[in-house]
């Protein structure tokens, strides 16, 4: 499987309520996986995962994600911004409701993440999420398998 080699899959892992199923199908495909998060997480993992602690900061874990990523390689956050900049180094960016993230429509997120942001703190909205459901678990694993498979197609 000399071709997973050349896959990697980074995880904006802090709050990322699928890190089980991102690290199932890494396993599934013997690719390479990156935890990377602001503090040591108690999760159980094989030798193809590395856990990346950064340093306290907003964006420390963005950063390392960003810096390291490349464009055959599969970023997964719910940070929008972080999505962008795996999308502008060639990567595939993928949230994990299993929204694919793409140069068609990062532009619309940024715009809607902004104007939720203003309307936070203007007070207009209170800035409730909407639950994460076993519809959105199994959405992301779907997806995910499916960009892995083919990623390991493609010349």
């Amino acid at each position: 499987m000399t071709d997973a080699k050349k896959i990697s899959i980074y995880i904006d892992a802090d709050a990322c309520p699928v890190k089980e199923e991102a690290l199932k199908v890494a396993y599934r495909h013997g690719l390479p996986t990156f935890l990377v998060s602001n503090q040591w997480l108690r999760i159980e993992v094989g030798p193809q995962v590395q856990k990346i602690v950064v340093s306290d900061g907003a964006d420390a874990a963005d950063d390392w994600i960003a810096e390291h990523i490349t464009e055959k390689d599969i970023g997964i956050t719910a940070d929008i911004p972080l999505a962008k900049r795996c999308l502008d180094k060639g990567a595939t960016a993928l949230g994990p409701t299993g929204r694919l993230f793409s140069e068609e429509n990062i532009g619309m997120a940024m715009a809607m993440r902004d104007l939720n942001a203003h309307r936070r703190e203007t007070g207009e909205s209170r800035g409730l999420n909407p639950t994460f459901s076993k519809a959105d678990r199994s959405k992301f694993l779907e997806m995910l398998e499916k960009i892995v498979q083919e990623k390991l197609r493609a010349p």
